[in-house]
């Protein structure tokens, strides 16, 4: 996507709206009724927005709500929730599955909760689990920062921690107090849009990977390379290949995805009053 591209997205997007977001938050697969918190939403379909890529996949709404989660006296600050997401294999262009990103930043974001469904390869991880991303592996060979910024300044940025360690301790904290049982692991993000082999799975867990996926990363990337502090969240929604012996399907990732929401959708509302 081209700097025109989004200038494009970002005015549009500008025309909507009174108020710009300071947070924003990626629903993955199966969790997008976490956008039915947002008070006072004002929702845009990306379908109308002008040069936005197009979600195909079930259970990403391809939507964008704008607005503020209020729970008495607490309220938080102005949200951008992304009810979907473009994958790689939608497109094979990384600069539009990070093109949310950049519409986030360029309207204001400085924080980014990013979440997805998940294969788990841990084996002490149910299905179910919400797994707080510590690290990842990138075995694609995409990066959307090539040709986007100097060559020093991405150096500099491949030695600091891409996910925010402050805040993954405060989030850490509001699972605790909320009673909501949470892991920490690494994140292996793969092209898709087939699912893994058991072999490629004993390859990820050798590597030392908890979880397996087909997003999140080039989103961090993005969010990191704009200043943005990001939090991840995996929500394991069903055993990788080779692990359990049940047929795997996109129906059992929105099943268990369900199943957890509650859960899913007090850890991050408690995460972003955290954050105000």
């Amino acid at each position: 996507m081209t700097q025109t591209a989004l200038n494009d997205s970002l005015e549009f997007l500008r025309s909507k709206i009174t108020a710009a977001p300071t947070l924003a938050v990626v629903l993955g697969s199966g969790l997008g009724d976490f956008g039915n918190q947002v008070q006072r939403p004002t929702i845009v379909s990306t379908s109308e927005i002008p040069n936005y890529p197009a979600s195909t996949v079930q259970g990403h709404a391809g939507r964008i709500i704008f607005g503020t989660i209020e729970d008495g006296s607490r309220k938080s600050q102005q949200l951008i929730v992304f009810q979907g997401r473009v994958h790689l294999y939608e497109s094979n262009d990384v600069q539009k599955v990070v093109h949310p990103i950049r519409v986030a930043a360029g309207l204001g974001a400085k924080s980014l909760i990013v979440t997805n469904a998940a294969g788990g390869i841990n084996r002490l991880y149910d299905p179910g689990t919400l797994m707080f991303i510590q690290d990842y592996i990138n075995l694609t060979g995409e990066n959307p920062l090539i040709g986007n910024e100097s060559i020093n300044t991405i150096l500099h940025k491949r030695t600091t921690p891409a996910m925010e360690p402050a805040l993954l301790e405060k989030a850490k904290t509001v699972a605790l107090k909320n009673g909501i049982k949470t892991k920490e692991g690494i994140y292996c993000w793969t092209k898709g849009p087939t699912y893994e082999t058991a072999a490629e799975i004993r390859m990820m867990a050798t590597l030392g990977a908890d979880a397996v996926g087909m997003s999140t990363v080039p989103e961090i990337m993005a969010a990191h390379q704009s200043g943005m502090s990001v939090l991840g969240i995996s929500c394991i929604t069903n055993m990788a290949t080779g692990i359990s012996d049940t047929k795997l399907s996109h129906a059992e990732v929105t099943e268990t995805a369900n199943r957890v929401k509650t859960d899913f959708t007090t850890l991050v509302r408690e995460i972003i009053f955290s954050m105000t």
